[in-house]
């Protein structure tokens, strides 16, 4: 094990932030008006916050500031978010992009919220807790390269709903270019923003909700990108091509056939997971994926190349990729459009590359606050993003910088080392009164602020009640 880390370096931390933090400041800053103190102070927030955070618990532990110029900052200050986003897209392709090894992963995240108010929320799936419940839902993509990882873009997913409500919409800030997209739409757009922004990449990734999208695997085809994708297991495939064609009219009566569709009726295309048990033996190979905390990890794969249905017919030849852990009972089924000449061992990678942004969201949540937030506007949702995923960037350039000097540094060990050397501030018995006093007339502005929404509720049922009435009279 190599260790050299000394007390210098942890200090050379603090330095490295601060050369981080003035690359970015032309973000924040306008003719009229500046807001680089609060982009600081807000991603010190973050970087010293300990479990879950928010405005105010910033406001507590940086120095000079307040609740009141971090809401401001976040929620109502006209930066853009999206060229932040660019930059942590360029800086990411400098620190750690591959044009063999690296790769973008489409994925998605819930944040379960209380009441309407929050844009965009509504009872809808929420993966986080692995039910519909009430939440947002944000869009993100994610890059990998080895072991390091980080999240590169996210917007947020406006329901079709919230996206035809022009009350609710202004009261959020939802600008009026916005219009409702599916969040394959969302996704789609982000990889081809990200592609034109310069980040390099081999192959996108996704999971089944996005990959069992026959369009959305056509459309990154048709733009020359190669994709891996998960599908459910009834997912349909055929071996070989069936013959395909316009039938021929059985009879004088009735309508001519004009839909091409499958002739051979005995060639029915079948479930990759019935395909699993009929694989020969001697087309599984066993490979090494990568080391855990614990041990090696392998897994049985077999490739083999299937023509999946596509709106009935039989859709363009790829690989069908099935793999099974070892030590796991359930097999992980995946397409990919990859070459036809690429190798088995290639296509085993591509197809567990997806941990790795798994991991990305558990460094995102757990250690740069991207769930930690409370802030009800697109424009807030949208820079509290941008504001993470900033963190993250500097976690991941600490950690190749300080790693130089141990082999096995983490970014969850940068934080810690933050936490440690970053200013704190003091809290004397004034401030924690007026802590205390801001936190009171935001739970009071909310209370009442919920109690006006009830009353209107009721007062728009009760005038729906004597209007029926008076219809029915």
């Amino acid at each position: 094990m190599n260790f050299n880390l000394q007390k210098k370096d942890l200090y050379l931390a603090a330095a490295i932030l601060n050369w981080i933090h003035m690359q970015y400041a032309l973000h924040f800053s306008s003719k009229t008006r500046d807001v680089i103190g609060q982009s600081r102070q807000y991603i010190q927030g973050i970087l010293l916050g300990k479990g879950r955070g928010n405005i105010c618990s910033y406001a507590r532990s940086v120095p000079d500031c307040n609740n009141q110029t971090l809401h401001h900052f976040i929620s109502k200050s006209p930066w853009d978010e999206r060229a932040v986003i660019d930059h942590i897209q360029g800086d990411i392709t400098k620190l750690i992009g591959d044009a063999v090894d690296g790769s973008i992963h489409i994925d998605e995240s819930g944040f379960p919220k209380q009441g309407e108010n929050s844009v965009g929320a509504k009872r809808q799936y929420c993966g986080r807790l692995g039910k519909v419940e009430n939440c947002q839902v944000g869009v993100f993509l994610g890059y990998s390269s080895g072991s390091n990882r980080t999240l590169i873009d996210g917007r947020l997913y406006l329901p079709k709903d919230w996206a035809e409500d022009r009350v609710r919409r202004r009261k959020c800030d939802v600008p009026d270019e916005v219009i409702f997209k599916t969040k394959a739409e969302i996704a789609l757009e982000m990889v081809l923003h990200a592609r034109e922004n310069g980040v390099i990449f081999s192959w996108v990734g996704m999971d089944s909700f996005y990959g069992e999208q026959t369009w959305l695997r056509n459309r990154l085809d048709a733009e020359g990108l190669i994709f891996i994708a998960d599908i459910p297991s009834n997912t349909r495939v055929w071996l070989s091509l069936p013959k395909t064609g316009i039938p021929a009219r059985k009879s004088d009566r009735g309508r001519i056939p004009t839909k091409e569709r499958v002739l051979e009726e005995d060639q029915a295309p079948i479930e990759v997971s019935t395909l699993k048990e009929m694989i020969d033996p001697q087309l599984w190979n066993h490979f090494f994926i990568r080391d855990t905390e614990r041990q090696e990890l392998w897994s049985n794969v077999a490739c083999i190349r299937v023509y999946p249905v596509d709106d009935g017919l039989p859709g363009k030849e790829l690989w069908l990729v099935i793999r099974r852990d070892d030590g796991e009972s359930t097999a992980k089924y995946q397409l990919s459009n990859a070459p036809s000449e690429t190798n088995f061992q290639l296509l085993a990678k591509m197809s567990c590359s997806r941990y790795w942004i798994e991991r990305a969201f558990e460094d995102a949540k757990g250690i740069a606050g991207l769930a930690d937030y409370e802030v009800r506007s697109w424009t807030g949702w949208h820079h509290h993003v941008a504001m993470s995923m900033l963190a993250m960037l500097a976690l991941l350039m600490l950690n190749l910088q300080m790693g130089k000097k141990t082999d096995l540094l983490t970014v969850q060990d940068v934080k810690e080392i933050l936490e440690v050397i970053l200013p704190k501030k003091k809290v004397d018995e004034n401030e924690i009164i007026k802590i205390i006093k801001e936190k009171h007339k935001a739970r009071e502005s909310a209370r009442r602020s919920h109690h006006r929404n009830v009353q209107r509720s009721s007062e728009h049922r009760d005038k729906s009640t004597t209007i029926n009435k008076e219809s029915i009279i």
